[in-house]
């Protein structure tokens, strides 16, 4: 990797690594945790979030050569969600799986018994609303900007914040009601 590899925009690195694939390196290394928190965030599991984002970075740089420039960062989110939806339907749990989870060591049992209700809340939260909005939401919560949302998607910028508007609202009743069981749709 040469010096200036870290100071070299997204789409010069994802061009050189065409020809160069230690220039995808460093892609990797900006956008390896990014992704796997938005494949942890859709996922739930470590494992499986781990699995995604190296299935993610696998075809992005099997694909690479198609890459027609834009923003790669939301190129590569589109690439992390498709992975994510696709390993969801292929997926299947056996039982041992479900009753076992490796507990960070570095926190206490009740540290990681809260963290852990407060993502099922987050979860909870975002599987009430409608999947467009919350995909928006979550490449939100991954760091991504309206515009490279609207790119991630297919969507007009305009039509992201409208979803993004709708989401809140949503969430907001939702929060606003004690013990809420489901939002309208």
């Amino acid at each position: 990797m040469r010096r200036d590899d870290t100071d070299a925009d997204d789409a010069e690195l994802a061009a050189r690594a065409v020809a160069d694939r230690a220039a995808f390196g460093v892609l990797y290394d900006r956008y390896a945790s990014p992704v796997y928190r938005f494949c942890f965030r859709r996922l739930g599991e470590r494992a499986a979030a781990e699995d995604a984002t190296s299935a993610t970075f696998l075809r992005a740089i099997e694909a690479l050569p198609g890459f027609r420039g834009g923003s790669f960062r939301a190129w590569l989110f589109a690439i992390a969600h498709s992975v994510v939806v696709n390993g969801r339907r292929r997926r299947t749990e056996s039982a041992l799986d479900e009753t076992y989870e490796v507990v960070d060591p570095s926190m206490s049992p009740e540290d990681a018994a809260i963290a852990a209700d407060g993502r099922r809340q987050i979860v909870e939260l975002l599987a009430a609303i409608p999947e467009d909005q919350r995909r928006v939401i979550e490449l939100r919560l991954a760091g991504l900007s309206g515009n490279e949302i609207a790119e991630s998607i297919g969507k007009s910028v305009a039509a992201v914040k409208m979803l993004q508007h709708r989401a809140m609202q949503r969430l907001r009743r939702v929060l606003a009601v004690p013990n809420a069981q489901e939002v309208e749709r």
